[in-house]
Protein backbone atom coordinates (compact mmCIF):
# COMPACT_ATOMS: atom_id res chain seq x y z
CA UNK A 1 0.00 0.00 0.00
CA UNK A 2 1.23 3.66 -0.84
CA UNK A 3 2.59 5.65 2.05
CA UNK A 4 0.34 9.05 2.43
CA UNK A 5 2.63 12.00 1.55
CA UNK A 6 2.46 15.70 0.62
CA UNK A 7 3.10 14.56 -2.52
CA UNK A 8 0.16 12.35 -3.17
CA UNK A 9 -1.76 14.96 -1.32
CA UNK A 10 -1.15 17.81 -3.13
CA UNK A 11 -2.20 16.71 -6.57
CA UNK A 12 -5.56 15.89 -4.79
CA UNK A 13 -5.61 19.51 -3.20
CA UNK A 14 -5.31 20.76 -6.19
CA UNK A 15 -7.96 19.34 -8.21
CA UNK A 16 -10.12 20.06 -5.31
CA UNK A 17 -9.43 23.70 -5.55
CA UNK A 18 -9.46 23.12 -9.32
CA UNK A 19 -13.06 21.80 -9.44
CA UNK A 20 -14.61 24.48 -6.56
CA UNK A 21 -13.01 27.21 -8.75
CA UNK A 22 -14.77 25.29 -12.09
CA UNK A 23 -18.04 25.05 -10.07
CA UNK A 24 -17.82 29.14 -8.63
CA UNK A 25 -17.00 30.25 -12.25
CA UNK A 26 -20.18 28.48 -13.33
CA UNK A 27 -22.57 29.78 -10.49
CA UNK A 28 -21.18 33.30 -11.50
CA UNK A 29 -21.91 32.88 -15.57
CA UNK A 30 -25.37 31.84 -14.16
CA UNK A 31 -25.51 34.91 -12.47
CA UNK A 32 -24.64 36.85 -15.47
CA UNK A 33 -26.91 34.82 -17.74
CA UNK A 34 -30.03 35.70 -15.45
CA UNK A 35 -29.26 39.11 -15.45
CA UNK A 36 -29.42 38.97 -19.58
CA UNK A 37 -32.64 37.63 -19.11
CA UNK A 38 -34.07 40.40 -16.53
CA UNK A 39 -32.28 43.12 -18.77
CA UNK A 40 -33.84 41.74 -22.33
CA UNK A 41 -37.37 41.55 -20.37
CA UNK A 42 -36.82 44.98 -18.87
CA UNK A 43 -35.22 46.53 -22.37
CA UNK A 44 -38.04 44.93 -24.51
CA UNK A 45 -40.97 46.68 -22.76
CA UNK A 46 -40.54 49.72 -24.30
CA UNK A 47 -40.86 48.61 -27.85
CA UNK A 48 -43.49 45.95 -26.91
CA UNK A 49 -46.25 48.99 -25.01
CA UNK A 50 -47.68 50.55 -28.76
CA UNK A 51 -48.51 46.87 -29.89
CA UNK A 52 -49.57 45.94 -26.25
CA UNK A 53 -51.70 49.29 -26.29
CA UNK A 54 -53.22 48.96 -29.92
CA UNK A 55 -53.51 44.84 -29.46
CA UNK A 56 -56.31 45.55 -26.39
CA UNK A 57 -57.45 48.86 -27.64
CA UNK A 58 -56.08 51.09 -24.37
CA UNK A 59 -54.79 54.10 -23.62
CA UNK A 60 -51.40 55.60 -22.16
CA UNK A 61 -52.32 55.81 -18.38
CA UNK A 62 -53.71 52.35 -18.65
CA UNK A 63 -51.23 50.68 -20.22
CA UNK A 64 -48.87 51.99 -17.61
CA UNK A 65 -51.06 50.25 -15.34
CA UNK A 66 -48.14 46.86 -16.61
CA UNK A 67 -45.52 49.06 -14.68
CA UNK A 68 -47.47 48.96 -11.54
CA UNK A 69 -48.88 45.53 -11.24
CA UNK A 70 -44.84 44.23 -12.30
CA UNK A 71 -44.00 46.68 -9.25
CA UNK A 72 -46.51 45.01 -6.84
CA UNK A 73 -45.09 41.65 -7.41
CA UNK A 74 -41.57 42.78 -6.99
CA UNK A 75 -42.33 44.95 -3.76
CA UNK A 76 -43.71 41.14 -2.39
CA UNK A 77 -40.47 39.49 -2.83
CA UNK A 78 -37.97 42.38 -2.13
CA UNK A 79 -39.37 42.87 1.31
CA UNK A 80 -39.42 39.60 2.34
CA UNK A 81 -36.28 38.61 0.39
CA UNK A 82 -34.10 38.04 3.68
CA UNK A 83 -36.99 35.60 5.60
CA UNK A 84 -36.88 33.38 2.41
CA UNK A 85 -33.36 33.18 2.14
CA UNK A 86 -33.18 31.82 5.74
CA UNK A 87 -36.08 29.32 4.97
CA UNK A 88 -35.07 28.31 1.60
CA UNK A 89 -30.94 28.72 1.21
CA UNK A 90 -30.07 30.81 -1.55
CA UNK A 91 -30.62 27.99 -4.63
CA UNK A 92 -34.33 27.09 -3.58
CA UNK A 93 -35.06 30.62 -3.33
CA UNK A 94 -33.48 31.45 -6.61
CA UNK A 95 -34.89 28.35 -8.40
CA UNK A 96 -38.20 29.79 -6.82
CA UNK A 97 -37.58 32.98 -8.49
CA UNK A 98 -37.14 31.90 -12.20
CA UNK A 99 -39.70 29.13 -11.79
CA UNK A 100 -42.20 32.34 -11.21
CA UNK A 101 -41.06 33.82 -13.79
CA UNK A 102 -40.90 31.03 -16.12
CA UNK A 103 -44.34 30.65 -15.63
CA UNK A 104 -45.88 34.20 -16.17
CA UNK A 105 -44.21 34.46 -19.54
CA UNK A 106 -45.98 30.89 -20.74
CA UNK A 107 -48.73 33.13 -20.04
CA UNK A 108 -47.85 36.06 -21.04
CA UNK A 109 -47.15 34.17 -24.85
CA UNK A 110 -50.61 33.18 -25.11
CA UNK A 111 -51.65 36.88 -25.31
CA UNK A 112 -54.57 36.72 -22.41
CA UNK A 113 -57.10 39.28 -21.70
CA UNK A 114 -55.50 42.22 -19.95
CA UNK A 115 -57.13 41.64 -17.11
CA UNK A 116 -54.96 38.44 -17.05
CA UNK A 117 -51.89 40.18 -18.28
CA UNK A 118 -52.12 42.40 -15.60
CA UNK A 119 -52.61 39.95 -12.96
CA UNK A 120 -49.72 37.52 -14.40
CA UNK A 121 -46.95 40.28 -14.24
CA UNK A 122 -47.21 39.81 -10.44
CA UNK A 123 -45.46 36.88 -10.56
CA UNK A 124 -43.33 37.96 -12.92
CA UNK A 125 -42.26 41.14 -11.23
CA UNK A 126 -42.23 38.13 -7.91
CA UNK A 127 -39.55 36.08 -9.93
CA UNK A 128 -37.98 39.56 -11.07
CA UNK A 129 -37.64 40.50 -7.24
CA UNK A 130 -36.25 37.25 -6.10
CA UNK A 131 -33.11 36.96 -9.11
CA UNK A 132 -32.68 40.65 -8.47
CA UNK A 133 -32.02 40.61 -4.76
CA UNK A 134 -30.89 36.71 -4.48
CA UNK A 135 -27.87 37.38 -6.86
CA UNK A 136 -26.83 41.21 -5.97
CA UNK A 137 -26.44 39.42 -2.64
CA UNK A 138 -24.45 36.39 -4.09
CA UNK A 139 -22.12 38.80 -5.91
CA UNK A 140 -21.91 41.13 -3.30
CA UNK A 141 -20.35 37.89 -0.81
CA UNK A 142 -17.24 37.99 -2.86
CA UNK A 143 -13.93 40.16 -2.29
CA UNK A 144 -13.46 43.35 -4.85
CA UNK A 145 -17.22 43.32 -5.25
CA UNK A 146 -17.60 46.53 -6.57
CA UNK A 147 -16.19 45.53 -9.37
CA UNK A 148 -18.10 42.34 -9.96
CA UNK A 149 -21.34 43.74 -9.20
CA UNK A 150 -20.57 46.31 -11.72
CA UNK A 151 -19.86 43.24 -14.19
CA UNK A 152 -22.71 41.74 -13.00
CA UNK A 153 -25.25 45.06 -13.90
CA UNK A 154 -23.17 45.50 -17.23
CA UNK A 155 -25.03 41.77 -18.13
CA UNK A 156 -28.58 43.08 -17.37
CA UNK A 157 -27.40 46.28 -19.37
CA UNK A 158 -26.40 43.11 -22.32
CA UNK A 159 -29.52 42.20 -22.18
CA UNK A 160 -31.28 45.37 -22.10
CA UNK A 161 -29.90 46.22 -25.39
CA UNK A 162 -30.19 42.92 -27.13
CA UNK A 163 -34.21 43.08 -25.48
CA UNK A 164 -35.25 46.15 -27.69
CA UNK A 165 -33.26 44.28 -30.99
CA UNK A 166 -35.09 41.25 -30.40
CA UNK A 167 -38.79 43.31 -29.90
CA UNK A 168 -38.32 45.18 -32.61
CA UNK A 169 -37.07 43.06 -35.06
CA UNK A 170 -39.58 40.18 -34.32
CA UNK A 171 -42.39 42.83 -34.42
CA UNK A 172 -41.01 43.79 -38.04
CA UNK A 173 -40.97 40.36 -39.86
CA UNK A 174 -44.83 41.20 -38.95
CA UNK A 175 -45.03 38.33 -35.84
CA UNK A 176 -47.28 39.28 -32.34
CA UNK A 177 -45.60 41.07 -29.44
CA UNK A 178 -46.48 37.83 -27.42
CA UNK A 179 -43.57 35.85 -29.68
CA UNK A 180 -40.89 37.93 -27.48
CA UNK A 181 -42.53 36.11 -24.89
CA UNK A 182 -41.65 32.65 -26.26
CA UNK A 183 -38.01 33.82 -26.62
CA UNK A 184 -37.86 34.32 -22.59
CA UNK A 185 -39.30 30.74 -22.08
CA UNK A 186 -36.48 29.36 -23.91
CA UNK A 187 -33.52 31.25 -22.11
CA UNK A 188 -35.66 31.34 -18.64
CA UNK A 189 -35.74 26.90 -19.23
CA UNK A 190 -31.87 27.32 -19.69
CA UNK A 191 -31.66 29.27 -16.67
CA UNK A 192 -33.60 26.97 -14.42
CA UNK A 193 -31.83 24.06 -15.64
CA UNK A 194 -28.24 25.64 -14.73
CA UNK A 195 -29.54 26.71 -11.15
CA UNK A 196 -30.80 23.07 -10.73
CA UNK A 197 -27.72 21.47 -12.08
CA UNK A 198 -24.70 23.32 -10.73
CA UNK A 199 -25.83 26.17 -8.17
CA UNK A 200 -25.16 25.50 -4.51
CA UNK A 201 -25.78 27.56 -1.51
CA UNK A 202 -23.01 29.93 -0.19
CA UNK A 203 -22.53 31.23 3.08
CA UNK A 204 -21.55 35.06 2.62
CA UNK A 205 -18.07 35.83 4.10
CA UNK A 206 -18.15 40.23 3.41
CA UNK A 207 -20.08 42.60 5.12
CA UNK A 208 -19.39 44.93 8.36
CA UNK A 209 -21.68 46.79 10.31
CA UNK A 210 -24.00 46.58 12.98
CA UNK A 211 -23.84 42.56 14.96
CA UNK A 212 -27.38 40.89 14.70
CA UNK A 213 -28.48 37.80 17.35
CA UNK A 214 -30.04 34.44 15.15
CA UNK A 215 -32.92 35.37 16.27
CA UNK A 216 -34.08 38.53 15.62
CA UNK A 217 -36.22 39.50 12.40
CA UNK A 218 -33.81 40.33 9.48
CA UNK A 219 -36.01 42.60 7.93
CA UNK A 220 -36.51 44.90 10.70
CA UNK A 221 -33.14 44.61 11.86
CA UNK A 222 -32.02 46.00 8.57
CA UNK A 223 -34.90 48.93 8.77
CA UNK A 224 -33.16 50.37 11.51
CA UNK A 225 -30.25 51.24 10.14
CA UNK A 226 -29.96 55.06 8.34
CA UNK A 227 -27.43 54.49 5.86
CA UNK A 228 -30.07 51.77 4.40
CA UNK A 229 -32.94 54.24 4.26
CA UNK A 230 -30.88 56.98 2.47
CA UNK A 231 -29.68 54.56 -0.34
CA UNK A 232 -32.93 53.22 -0.89
CA UNK A 233 -34.62 56.89 -1.42
CA UNK A 234 -31.55 57.45 -3.77
CA UNK A 235 -32.14 54.49 -5.74
CA UNK A 236 -35.92 55.52 -5.95
CA UNK A 237 -35.06 57.94 -7.80
CA UNK A 238 -32.11 55.94 -10.04
CA UNK A 239 -34.24 53.26 -10.76
CA UNK A 240 -37.29 55.66 -11.93
CA UNK A 241 -35.48 57.60 -13.98
CA UNK A 242 -33.58 54.45 -15.57
CA UNK A 243 -36.50 52.27 -16.15
CA UNK A 244 -38.84 55.52 -17.54
CA UNK A 245 -36.02 56.12 -20.21
CA UNK A 246 -35.91 52.78 -21.24
CA UNK A 247 -39.13 52.21 -21.57
CA UNK A 248 -40.45 55.45 -23.21
CA UNK A 249 -37.82 57.13 -25.08
CA UNK A 250 -39.21 54.61 -28.06
CA UNK A 251 -42.69 55.71 -28.25
CA UNK A 252 -41.30 59.42 -27.79
CA UNK A 253 -39.18 59.45 -30.77
CA UNK A 254 -41.22 57.23 -33.20
CA UNK A 255 -44.62 59.41 -31.93
CA UNK A 256 -43.60 62.64 -30.89
CA UNK A 257 -40.23 62.80 -33.43
CA UNK A 258 -41.26 61.00 -36.22
CA UNK A 259 -38.56 58.58 -36.35
CA UNK A 260 -38.68 55.11 -37.91
CA UNK A 261 -40.04 52.20 -35.18
CA UNK A 262 -36.73 50.26 -36.45
CA UNK A 263 -34.32 52.78 -36.37
CA UNK A 264 -35.64 54.16 -32.86
CA UNK A 265 -35.47 50.86 -31.95
CA UNK A 266 -31.72 50.88 -32.36
CA UNK A 267 -31.87 54.09 -31.27
CA UNK A 268 -33.05 53.31 -27.56
CA UNK A 269 -30.79 49.80 -27.79
CA UNK A 270 -27.80 52.48 -27.71
CA UNK A 271 -29.40 53.79 -24.27
CA UNK A 272 -29.16 50.20 -23.07
CA UNK A 273 -25.60 50.06 -24.91
CA UNK A 274 -24.44 52.68 -22.94
CA UNK A 275 -25.48 51.55 -19.98
CA UNK A 276 -23.43 48.75 -20.46
CA UNK A 277 -20.19 50.74 -21.32
CA UNK A 278 -20.49 52.49 -18.28
CA UNK A 279 -20.72 49.56 -15.84
CA UNK A 280 -17.44 47.63 -17.76
CA UNK A 281 -15.31 50.81 -18.17
CA UNK A 282 -15.92 52.63 -14.77
CA UNK A 283 -15.97 49.46 -12.57
CA UNK A 284 -12.53 50.27 -11.61
CA UNK A 285 -12.70 53.37 -11.56
CA UNK A 286 -14.58 54.20 -8.21
CA UNK A 287 -11.58 52.32 -6.55
CA UNK A 288 -9.19 54.95 -7.61
CA UNK A 289 -11.53 58.47 -7.41
CA UNK A 290 -13.73 57.27 -4.90
CA UNK A 291 -17.54 56.07 -4.60
CA UNK A 292 -18.80 60.02 -4.06
CA UNK A 293 -16.76 61.77 -7.07
CA UNK A 294 -17.71 58.79 -9.23
CA UNK A 295 -21.41 58.92 -8.44
CA UNK A 296 -21.11 63.06 -8.60
CA UNK A 297 -19.71 62.64 -12.24
CA UNK A 298 -22.14 60.54 -13.49
CA UNK A 299 -24.98 62.61 -12.27
CA UNK A 300 -23.82 65.19 -14.26
CA UNK A 301 -22.97 62.98 -17.23
CA UNK A 302 -26.90 62.36 -16.85
CA UNK A 303 -28.51 65.77 -17.36
CA UNK A 304 -25.93 67.06 -19.65
CA UNK A 305 -27.38 64.03 -21.96
CA UNK A 306 -31.30 64.59 -21.30
CA UNK A 307 -30.84 68.17 -22.27
CA UNK A 308 -28.96 67.20 -25.62
CA UNK A 309 -32.33 65.03 -25.84
CA UNK A 310 -34.42 67.21 -25.18
CA UNK A 311 -33.34 70.61 -26.97
CA UNK A 312 -32.05 69.28 -30.00
CA UNK A 313 -34.71 66.84 -31.75
CA UNK A 314 -32.36 65.32 -34.35
CA UNK A 315 -32.31 61.63 -34.46
CA UNK A 316 -28.34 61.39 -34.03
CA UNK A 317 -28.24 63.64 -31.39
CA UNK A 318 -30.71 62.21 -29.68
CA UNK A 319 -29.04 58.79 -29.94
CA UNK A 320 -25.95 60.23 -28.47
CA UNK A 321 -27.90 62.07 -25.82
CA UNK A 322 -29.50 58.41 -24.90
CA UNK A 323 -26.26 56.78 -25.31
CA UNK A 324 -24.61 59.35 -22.70
CA UNK A 325 -27.64 59.33 -20.24
CA UNK A 326 -27.41 55.37 -20.30
CA UNK A 327 -23.41 55.39 -19.88
CA UNK A 328 -23.81 57.58 -17.12
CA UNK A 329 -26.64 55.89 -15.10
CA UNK A 330 -24.80 52.53 -15.43
CA UNK A 331 -22.25 52.54 -12.75
CA UNK A 332 -24.52 54.05 -9.85
CA UNK A 333 -26.81 51.54 -9.27
CA UNK A 334 -23.97 48.28 -8.39
CA UNK A 335 -21.37 50.74 -6.74
CA UNK A 336 -24.25 51.87 -4.39
CA UNK A 337 -25.03 47.84 -3.41
CA UNK A 338 -21.45 47.45 -3.37
CA UNK A 339 -21.25 50.13 -0.90
CA UNK A 340 -24.45 48.27 1.47
CA UNK A 341 -22.19 45.11 1.73
CA UNK A 342 -19.47 47.19 3.47
CA UNK A 343 -21.74 48.80 5.64
CA UNK A 344 -24.31 46.07 7.08
CA UNK A 345 -23.57 42.27 8.21
CA UNK A 346 -23.49 39.35 5.40
CA UNK A 347 -26.78 38.00 7.38
CA UNK A 348 -28.36 41.71 6.73
CA UNK A 349 -27.15 41.88 3.28
CA UNK A 350 -30.28 40.08 1.65
CA UNK A 351 -32.83 42.38 2.96
CA UNK A 352 -31.07 45.54 3.01
CA UNK A 353 -30.28 44.52 -0.90
CA UNK A 354 -33.94 43.63 -0.80
CA UNK A 355 -35.36 46.85 0.24
CA UNK A 356 -33.29 49.19 -1.90
CA UNK A 357 -34.21 46.98 -4.64
CA UNK A 358 -37.97 47.60 -3.38
CA UNK A 359 -37.89 51.42 -2.96
CA UNK A 360 -36.07 51.39 -6.24
CA UNK A 361 -39.20 49.28 -8.31
CA UNK A 362 -41.23 52.08 -6.67
CA UNK A 363 -39.33 54.23 -8.63
CA UNK A 364 -39.58 52.10 -11.76
CA UNK A 365 -43.38 51.89 -11.36
CA UNK A 366 -44.08 55.54 -9.97
CA UNK A 367 -41.82 57.27 -12.78
CA UNK A 368 -43.09 55.54 -15.82
CA UNK A 369 -46.78 55.96 -14.59
CA UNK A 370 -46.39 59.47 -14.13
CA UNK A 371 -44.84 59.77 -17.90
CA UNK A 372 -47.24 57.54 -19.32
CA UNK A 373 -50.14 59.73 -17.98
CA UNK A 374 -48.20 63.14 -18.53
CA UNK A 375 -48.15 62.14 -22.58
Amino acid sequence: MQPVTEETIQPLKEQKQANSTTSLRTQIGLAFFAFILIGSNDGALGVLIPSIQAHYNVNKATVALLFLSATLGYLIAAFNSGLLVEKLGNRRFLILGVTAFLLSAVTLSLMPPFLVLLLILLPLGFGIAILDAGLNAYIAGFPRNTALLNYLHAFYGTGALLGPIIASTILAIGLGWNSVYVVWVAMSLLLLTGLVLAFKDRRATSGGGIKTEAKSNVLFTALRIRIVWIAALFLLFYVGTEVSLGSWSYSFLTEERHGSALVMGWVVSGYWAGLTLGRLTLARVAQRVGEKRLIQGCLAGIIVGILLVWLVPIGAVSAIGLCLVGFSLGPIYPTTIALMSKLVSSRLLPSAIGFLASLGSVGAALFPWLAGNLA
